[in-house]
């Protein structure tokens, strides 16, 4: 208990950087996810293999390769791609929590890309039809008919992905980004007593687990307004 009392202020920062790091990566991974996924239902072919190419190059690099290459190269690509319209003015550095983040977010991109397409290709065709027929312009029709009905067919896979995520974020202590994985790491090493430390962490991701397992419920109750009767 000593240790812990000692410590426990270690966790507790790593906790709010965990969360803060797979909110911000979701965000990324949504905003890149819906892009792609509309890129690859286009008719035009060139936009549709570069959304290919980036789903299935993504999907088969190991998250450790990129996130170190965006964390030791990212700044000399980022200047690269800044002198092509401007002189860069000084030095463009990539921090951690960007890096780790801009990793998580693109890597599950790939992955929220196929969950998005999955939900616009499950929407009936009738119903489009139907709402352009009545006058409905294309970005109403987007907006009334597609994302919600392609967010309720969604939601499974994106909370599955959400998970996967949470737990990926333990990856970005390897560029000294302090979370709850490394923070645990530095504890356990400074007490040496690992196992009550590494124990807290493992908690620590189940409850963060439990709570997002109950909240995609929610969601899911929330989408589906034929369920909400009898919803256990």
């Amino acid at each position: 208990m000593q240790n812990i009392s000692a410590y426990g202020w270690m966790l507790w920062d790593g906790f709010f950087m965990t969360v803060l790091i797979a909110v911000t990566s979701f965000a990324i991974a949504l905003f890149f996810g819906l892009i792609a996924a509309y890129a690859k239902l286009t008719r035009s072919k060139i936009v549709n293999f570069i959304a290919s190419c980036y789903t299935v190059i993504i999907r088969g690099i190991p998250e450790y390769v990129l996130l170190l290459i965006l964390y030791f190269q990212g700044a000399q690509l980022l200047a690269f791609i800044i002198s092509l319209w401007a002189e860069p003015q000084g030095f463009i550095e990539i921090s951690p929590f960007m890096a780790g983040c801009l990793t998580l977010g693109f890597v599950y991109g790939a992955y929220a890309t196929e969950a998005f397409r999955g939900g616009f290709q499950a929407i009936p065709k009738g119903q489009i039809e139907a709402a352009y027929a009545c006058g409905m312009s294309r970005w109403l029709v987007g907006w009334r008919i597609l994302i919600p009905q392609m967010w309720r067919f969604s939601l499974p896979a994106l909370g599955n992905i959400w998970m996967v995520l949470l737990k990926s974020t333990a990856i970005v202590s390897l560029i000294g980004l302090e979370e709850l994985a490394r923070k645990s790491r530095i504890a356990a090493g400074a007490t040496r007593d690992p196992l009550t430390f590494y124990s807290i962490a493992a908690l620590i991701y189940l409850g963060l687990t439990a709570i997002s397992i109950l909240l995609i419920r929610y969601l899911e109750h929330k989408s589906h307004p034929d369920r909400r009767k009898g919803y256990n």
